[in-house]
């Protein structure tokens, strides 16, 4: 029987109701009280690191999931995290960067109503994560939700009160839950050669602009003087507005300039960006050497970004690292 750390962070699935709303006030041994019958196919103990609204979730909150998981590492075949749903997909695509080839299962679930209430879906989230991370051919960081199971790197919520929540961007779903038992569409983690690598360091200098109709770039000026990097979510496919001043062209041309990092995605969730489609992508792409997002998620876009800038400051390294597939987080490149 496979022993198994579930670990608590707070979240919706932790809730109960206070007079300003809820707040998540319940323990990690409480969460696990609700699903007796995990007992029946893993051996679960319980750690509170975090009492969290995910709202209220940052960086330094992941190093310290990443290293509670490194702390006892050995002592478990499997790690269930309750966490929030509202950032639960950052937290997922951070994990996997902080914790690379892991033969172990990390898994990542909540809930969109407390573990108390009597219609819920936070009883099945949990004893489908303790299932899964129970299962042999469980590996890496992955979010499991109403059933399904989505690469860290690919999830993003989709929905705010449905219980399926959570949708698998540009990806398949690696397995679903069902009648008891893992069923699983990629089963290869064969694949893995590599040792587990936790990683201890974040940048969280990243900053987002999401473009809208006649934006002033003088934004990317005041963001070059906090950030060292920053994401341009663009229309469509992808490219910078070319108005008569040309002022988007020469606030980027100074983030280079300055050794700042600059990767343009897109505001469409599905199908990615290709910059080379259009004039207005393709030029500017080709003269400053705009690194981009194509089929990543902005949550992996974001978090990936941060934890290279923890690594390296050197541009060809950053590259580099950027487009190395981690955890399935980009498989197209142009």
């Amino acid at each position: 029987m496979k022993k198994i750390l579930m670990i608590g962070t707070g979240g919706t699935i932790a809730c109960k109701r206070g007079s300003a709303g809820l707040k998540p006030l319940m323990t990690s041994d409480e969460l696990l009280s609700y699903v007796p019958e995990a007992k029946t196919f893993c051996r679960a103990d319980s750690l509170q690191i975090l009492n969290l609204d995910s709202t209220n979730m940052q960086p330094c909150h992941w190093l310290s999931m990443a290293k509670t998981v490194k702390d006892h590492y050995d002592d478990y075949d499997g790690f269930v995290i309750c966490h929030g749903t509202d950032t639960m997909a950052y937290t997922a695509a951070a994990l996997s960067y902080l914790i690379q080839n892991s033969p172990k299962p990390i898994v990542i679930t909540g809930a969109q109503k407390p573990i108390d209430m009597e219609n819920t879906d936070a009883r099945i989230n949990l004893r489908d994560s303790l299932r899964f991370a129970s299962d042999s051919r469980a590996y890496g960081v992955n979010i499991i939700f109403d059933g399904k199971v989505i690469a860290g790197t690919r999830g993003k919520k989709e929905r705010t009160k449905s219980y399926n929540a959570f949708s698998s961007i540009n990806f398949p779903y690696i397995a679903t839950v069902q009648e008891e038992q893992a069923v699983f569409y990629l089963d290869d983690k064969d694949r893995l050669s590599q040792p587990v690598k936790f990683y201890d360091t974040l940048n969280p200098k990243v900053a987002l602009m999401k473009l809208i109709p006649s934006m002033d770039a003088s934004v990317l000026d005041y963001m070059a003087q906090h950030y060292d990097a920053v994401i341009i979510e663009s229309f469509g496919v992808g490219g910078l507005p070319s108005y008569q001043s040309g002022d988007f062209y020469h606030a980027v041309k100074k983030w280079i300039s300055l050794g700042k990092t600059v990767v343009m995605t897109t505001q469409v969730t599905n199908e990615g960006s290709n910059m080379s489609v259009y004039e207005v992508g393709h030029s500017i792409k080709k003269e400053l050497g705009l690194l981009e997002a194509y089929d990543m998620t902005l949550e992996a876009t974001v978090t990936k970004l941060m934890w290279i800038l923890g690594q390296t400051r050197n541009p060809s390294e950053i590259r580099r690292l950027f487009y190395q597939t981690i955890n399935r987080d980009i498989l197209w490149r142009g």
